[in-house]
């Protein structure tokens, strides 16, 4: 009864990323409150906890490796510097996070983690392909979905890989997507249709933005109506945790891993081990 009540809001998932009961637990950067953000230690750590959605970003190196690593540079939180795209990975692999955690490549986050599924965010245009061709060479189709702030990076990954590949909703999407939310007659074929007809599935915002709220019942209502769901990043707070969930949103990106997990675990929400 659990999960008849919990999956898909009480309509089909439009991709197998989602194939599973909500609300959906994502570890931030696999839980970047401990300093260790984008590390295999800190995937392992949110996977020993019970989540099965990892959140991470990518970048490519000079030689075309897929580096999981959220910033464009090395300085803030490695013991190293330089600009990821501009060096080869050998120099990129000699890297440590917080001088102690080597930076992993998407592959073998892939490989050591085969049941999880992975929100990626393609951080740099050079990024985009090598993400695509490993896809495609590993078959992880059902396992990762993509996002970016770039809404023509977005379009152009659903170009390139087509229904196989799960998208979370570009800029424009989600601002067409909120505008409908006021009632007000936005064109949504040429604002979201495109994300909507092929393989957006699921939009992803921050609970504000700028001082102004995005995440209220009007969105999430206009969102469902389209079969999206709705995952609201980087909540901390228990009690925004659960204001969120009382809302009806779908899933929570969190750097807190325990804190979501009592939350969750308190409503009688945390996946089953």
């Amino acid at each position: 009864m659990r999960s008849q009540q919990l999956a898909g809001r009480g309509f089909p998932v439009r991709h197998p990323y989602l194939d599973h009961p909500v609300p959906l637990a994502f570890a931030h950067r696999g839980g970047a409150a401990d300093g260790l953000e984008n590390t295999a230690a800190a995937f392992r750590r949110a996977v020993a906890l019970g989540y099965r959605y990892l959140e991470t970003d990518v970048h490519a190196t000079s030689d075309g490796r897929l580096v999981a690593f959220h910033d464009a540079t090395l300085d803030r939180v490695t013991d190293s510097g330089g600009a990821i795209g501009r060096l080869p990975w050998r120099a990129v692999r000699r890297a440590r996070v917080a001088g102690r955690e080597p930076l992993p490549l998407f592959e073998e986050l892939l490989e050591e983690f085969p049941q999880a599924r992975w929100n990626v965010d393609i951080k740099a245009e050079a990024a985009l392909r090598p993400l695509l061709d490993l896809l495609r060479r590993t078959d992880a189709w059902d396992r990762v979905c993509v996002g970016s702030f770039s809404e023509a990076r977005v379009a152009r990954a659903q170009r390139l890989a087509g229904p196989r590949l799960a998208t979370s909703l570009g800029t424009r999407g989600v601002l067409g997507l909120r505008m409908r939310s006021y009632g007000r007659g936005v064109p949504l074929d040429r604002l979201l249709g495109a994300a909507v007809r092929r393989n957006a599935v699921c939009v992803q915002v921050p609970e504000r933005q700028s001082g102004i709220r995005v995440v209220d019942p009007l969105l999430i209502r206009a969102a469902h109506v389209r079969r999206l769901q709705v995952h609201v990043w980087t909540v901390n707070d228990p009690r925004r945790m659960a204001a969120l969930l009382d809302l009806g949103v779908d899933g929570i990106m969190t750097d807190d891993l325990a804190a979501l997990r009592k939350v969750l675990t308190a409503r009688d929400s945390w996946p089953a081990e």
